[in-house]
């Protein structure tokens, strides 16, 4: 495997690991800041707040690393990083939280950056199975993260924020030190048009093929939302988890997504197609998802991991066929516009699913999960429209 890729791979592992190190104690902090009991709208609106920065400003970063290079903006985006760590470490007070969550989002380009990384250095056959493994780097941060954050917030609640600002610490100085630039720099007139964060959504409009990408993108993260906003709360509130158990059950659904993106998706991609591979994945998180919401033991939720596990063998088909809307010239802008609709989807999805869940809690907790399905079967019906062959590049 190359050099580079293997600082990609690890630098992905410990973003996930950082980020995974706060899900299971989120909650218990916002209470102790609020002194309120119920903090699901706080979860919800700061969790809209990193979307609305990376909605803005994604587009912005991913066509500046197609102008300077993606080395330059994912070093900015780690830096940012660390810094959001810090200020939810020390922070005192619920602005503070939220000042560190809008500088996360400022800068988190990192997961798109990384993807037109990849693209740079992939040949087109090969991607889905890179997109997989990459994947599967982010599911192996997530079986360390919420394990060690669930561990470590049961004594210290700051303690994780701190754990995770020193790893992106280290990832930082890891990509900075070792990785080498995929792309060289243009060297023509910089145009200030490209930093309006609407220009690139503009320009992806224009793309006729690629705009069911898009759709289906904002679909999908969508989904993804659920389960940052509603586990934690969901799992104390359904089997009594304490800190450990939400920990170790996301960590748990780490292990069987890490191992099902880096075994299965090439496979996958050759049996069924892309499209196939899409649809199976759905169809598993559909079923997994539906078990949850009727399950009254926490043993299910485990049982079930497998399934549910299978559902991330699309995601590698999906992003590959993305990578073939635009030319190479092109990936660093059309990958911001594809983080740009996940960030879209993140102002809606913590809103809108955190609302549901606080109607649904008392009677039915569980219910928020059918919720989910709903949106993947209509993400679904839309992976079905997509019946004819997708141009390998369009000009912009």
């Amino acid at each position: 495997m190359k050099k580079s890729l293997i600082v990609i791979f690890t630098a992905i592992v410990l973003d996930a690991v950082g980020i995974g190190l706060i899900f299971p104690i989120l909650p218990s902090l916002l209470k102790e800041v609020t002194q309120a009991d119920n903090v699901v709208p706080y979860i919800g609106t700061m969790t809209a707040l990193y979307a609305v920065m990376q909605f803005l400003f994604a587009p912005v970063l991913g066509a500046l690393s197609d102008r300077l290079g993606r080395r330059p903006v994912l070093l900015i985006s780690l830096a940012g990083a660390a810094v959001n760590y810090l200020f939810l470490a020390f922070a005192p007070n619920l602005w503070m939280l939220f000042a560190g969550r809008a500088i996360a989002g400022l800068t988190s380009a990192n997961m798109s950056v990384a993807t037109a990384y990849i693209t740079d250095i992939t040949p087109e056959d090969r991607r889905a199975r890179r997109f997989g493994l990459f994947n599967a780097m982010f599911g192996i941060g997530f079986i360390i993260g919420p394990v060690l954050g669930g561990v470590a917030g049961d004594h210290s609640l700051r303690l994780p924020f701190v754990a995770a600002a020193v790893l992106n610490g280290c990832n930082l100085a890891l990509a900075y030190f070792v990785l080498p630039e995929s792309r060289r720099p243009s060297r023509g007139k910089f145009d200030l048009a490209a930093l309006n964060p609407l220009r690139p959504l503009h320009w992806a409009f224009s793309v006729k093929s690629a705009l069911p990408i898009v759709f289906l993108f904002l679909i999908f993260s969508a989904t993804g939302e659920a389960y940052g906003t509603c586990w934690a709360l969901w799992g104390s509130e359904t089997f009594h988890w304490n800190g450990f158990w939400i920990g170790l059950s996301l960590g748990a659904f780490g292990v069987c997504q890490a191992l099902a993106q880096a075994l299965l998706p090439g496979p996958a991609v050759r049996v069924f197609g892309e499209r196939g591979a899409i649809l199976a994945g759905v169809a598993g998180v559909c079923l997994a998802l539906t078990v949850m919401a009727f399950a009254t033991e926490g043993w299910m939720i485990f049982a079930i991991m497998p399934v549910f596990a299978l559902g991330g063998i699309g995601v590698p088909a999906l992003q590959s066929l993305a990578t073939r809307q635009v030319d190479e010239s092109q990936q660093g802008q059309f990958q911001g516009v594809l983080a740009s609709a996940v960030s879209l989807a993140s102002i809606i999805s913590p809103l809108a699913f955190s609302s549901i869940y606080f109607a649904v809690r008392e009677q039915w907790p569980g219910a928020i999960w059918l919720s989910v399905v709903a949106v993947h079967l209509l993400g679904g019906l839309l992976v079905l429209r997509l019946t004819k062959p997708v141009a390998a590049s369009v000009a912009s």
